[in-house]
This record gives structure tokens, sequence and C-alpha cells, in this order.
């Protein structure tokens, strides 16, 4: 009879701490940064060894341009199973060419901010974006991002990640971060 009891418990427990969250870890491995014009926007970015075997990204944007309807953003993921160059394959996780305003109320709500909000003075909007964009620099101090808002299951491999923005008389900038994803081990 106890058995039967504690039976399901016992193995809801079990299942309590592995379902709903992610089944991988990352290493950052790279990241590069550009902009047309680092005097409208100058970016910076560096992974930090936080310890042994534990990384993080810092990252600063001074940002000096205001966005208009023709900012655009877009973010493409590309995966590599050994991380050499010739052998990255695009995979479904893009952000398609998308208004900046647009991106604000997905994307960057969504994902950027629930992986980044804690380690950064990045703007949170709760109501849908309005411009202007807060002129400012804005820095990302020794982040490590949680996964949330990206799939809890992804194949193991080497990811590239390019994110870059634009727009007419804006400077066009952006970065790439390669991550190396592991396995999680509880």
């Amino acid at each position: 009879m106890l058995c039967t009891i504690t039976g399901p418990w016992l193995l809801l427990g079990l299942f309590h701490g592995v379902a709903g969250e992610r089944k991988w870890d990352y290493e950052p491995v790279f990241v590069s940064t550009h902009s047309s014009d680092e005097g409208q926007l100058k970016i910076g970015g560096k992974i930090d060894r936080l310890k042994r075997g534990e990384f993080a990204i810092s990252a600063s944007l001074d940002w000096n341009y205001d966005i208009d309807e023709t900012t655009m953003v877009e973010g493409h993921a590309y995966r590599s199973f050994s991380g050499a160059e010739s052998a990255y394959k695009l995979v479904p996780l893009s952000i398609p060419r998308t208004p900046f305003g647009r991106f604000i109320d997905t994307y960057y709500k969504d994902v950027f901010i629930p992986n980044v909000g804690y380690c950064s003075n990045l703007p949170h909007f709760e109501a849908n974006f309005q411009p202007p964009w807060p002129r400012k620099t804005y820095r990302l101090d020794k982040c490590v991002f949680s996964g949330q808002g990206l799939p809890e299951i992804l194949p193991l491999g080497y990811y590239k990640i390019l994110f870059s923005a634009s727009g007419d008389n804006q400077p066009t900038w952006g970065f790439t971060v390669v991550l190396h994803l592991t396995a999680k081990l509880f």
C-alpha cells in the first residue's frame, strides 16, 4: 500500500528538476563586434573567465544616434558539429529582417532581456516600444545566459550567431558570437 502511494510522488519528485529546463550548457568561444561609424555607435565585446570552466560575456554600446522607421535588425544562427568554418550550416533560430520597434517588442523582451537584463543597464519596456531609443552608454557586465526563451533541447556543437542593425543615414553595426554547446550535466 505504501509503495502504491509513494511511487507516483517519488517519480514526480525525480522529474521535477528535469522537466522544463534546458538540456545544454554553453561556453563562449569568440566575440567580435563592428560599427561603420563609431561616432554614432561604438560597440565592443569580450569573454570574461569567471573561474575554471565558467565564462561570461561583457559588452558596451555607446549609442549616439536616433532610430527611425528605416532601422532594421536581423540575426542568423549557424551550427557546426566540429567548429570548422566551412562546416557551419544555417539553423532555424534566426531573426528575419525586422523593424527595430517590432524587434524590441518581441525578441528583445522575450529572449534578450530575460537573459541579460540582470547584468546590464539596458532599458526594460513594459508596454510596446515607442521611440526614441535612449542615447547613452549601455553595459553588459559578465553576463551568463540562462537560456530563457530558447529551446530546451538543441543539437550539440558550435553555434555562430550573427546580429546586425542598419538604417538610412545610420551606422551599420553588429556582433558575432561563437558558442560551444555541450550536454548539461546534473
